[in-house]
Order: C-alpha cells, then sequence, then structure tokens
C-alpha cells in the first residue's frame, strides 16, 4: 500500500541541522506512527511521503517554509515575573503550554531580569532547514475512528484513558 492521506504510516527517521549534527532520532524506539494527511507532522514532510511504501528509505531537506516556518519576533515577549505565580523557580529553558488564539502553545523562557520574564513562542526549530532520514515501516489504511479522531489510536499512536 501506497501512503496517500487517510493512511497510517510507521517510519524511523533521523532528524539533522545543517551542521549534520542529529536534533531529534527514532533510533532506539518504536517508529512513529501517524495520520498521514491529519496535520500531526510537518507539511513539507507529508509532502515527500505521498507515494511512498513500506521498505522505501529516503532523505528530504526541507526549507523553513515547509518545516517549522521562519521566525516570528512577535512571538518574543517580556512578561511581569508575577504572571508565573505558582509556577516552580524560574530558570532559562524552561517551557510552558499556554492557550493562545491560535490554540495550545509553548512557550520557552529565554531571559529573566528582574521582575522581567523574556518568553519565545518559536519553535526551536523555525527558520532552519529539517534534513530527514526517512525509513517507511508500515502503511496501512486508517480506522473509521482514527479519521475521526484525527490521530492514530494502538501501538505507536494515541491512547484514550
Amino acid at each position: 500500500m501506497n501512503i496517500a492521506n487517510e493512511t497510517v504510516v510507521s517510519m524511523h527517521y533521523t532528524l539533522t541541522d545543517d551542521k549534520g549534527e542529529t536534533v531529534d532520532s527514532s533510533a532506539g524506539r518504536a517508529p512513529l506512527t501517524f495520520l498521514q494527511g491529519a496535520g500531526n507532522i510537518v507539511p513539507g514532510l507529508e509532502e515527500a511521503l505521498m507515494g511512498k511504501a513500506t521498505g522505501d528509505k529516503f532523505k528530504v531537506s526541507l526549507p523553513p517554509e515547509k518545516g517549522y516556518g521562519e521566525r516570528d519576533e512577535r512571538l518574543v515577549q517580556t512578561i511581569p515575573k508575577a504572571q508565573f505565580q505558582g509556577a516552580p523557580t524560574l530558570k532559562v529553558g524552561m517551557q510552558f503550554q499556554v492557550n493562545s488564539q491560535g490554540g495550545p502553545m509553548i512557550l520557552t523562557i529565554t531571559g529573566i531580569k528582574g521582575d522581567e520574564v523574556t518568553v519565545d513562542g518559536n519553535s526551536e526549530m523555525a527558520g532552519k532547514t529539517l534534513n530527514f532520514e526517512i525509513e517507511i515501516t508500515d502503511v496501512r489504511k486508517a480506522t473509521e475512528e482514527e479519521l475521526e479522531h484525527g490521530h492514530v489510536h494502538g501501538p505507536g499512536g494515541h491512547h484514550h484513558g
């Protein structure tokens, strides 16, 4: 079966930056399993997977606009430390999930100066070229429930508790 929208794809991957440094990899773990066409992975990778089949191995390089987008300096803000009431001791690098107009968003603390905290809503991969090495390990038709929910159920996928 070839990869198309509404198929469940399992793949091993290694993501490297332009210096050849490994950023993320499924090596030593179960393959990444997701519903193709549901926006569960970056758009350029969904495009590159179309038509591939179990056993296919390939490399793809995605410019920022097909990955995590360009950096948006409007997503960098300085807010009062008081807005973090109840949070543990704040440190640079800590991440928090907040609800924004566009849905859930991860903010990373990039600076702390006095009573002000600088947070960045950009992905750490924003503005970067993504270099993937892929091996497709399985392709199957999605179940009706998976299509309804927009994600994979069962091994490697989402489990409802």
